[in-house]
């Protein structure tokens, strides 16, 4: 999955189980990059992780003012 995401974006990861939420976190930091990117996400439940993206999950992102 190639998702380009830059700090303050949101990470939303779907659920596969049916009813349950999705999982949504703010990225903190953006590692490595091309094919190996990854980031520092603060979930939102307040829990902070290193986080390699799969297919489940999508980049939302933030419109930043100026």
């Amino acid at each position: 999955m190639d998702i380009h995401a830059v700090v303050g974006d949101e990470i939303v990861v779907d659920n596969m189980m049916l009813g349950q939420p999705a999982r949504k976190g703010e990225v903190l930091e953006v590692l490595g990059d091309g094919d190996g990117t990854h980031y520092r996400v603060r979930w939102d439940d307040g829990h902070e992780s290193v986080f390699f993206p799969a297919s489940t999950a999508h980049a939302v992102h933030v419109k930043r003012q100026t």
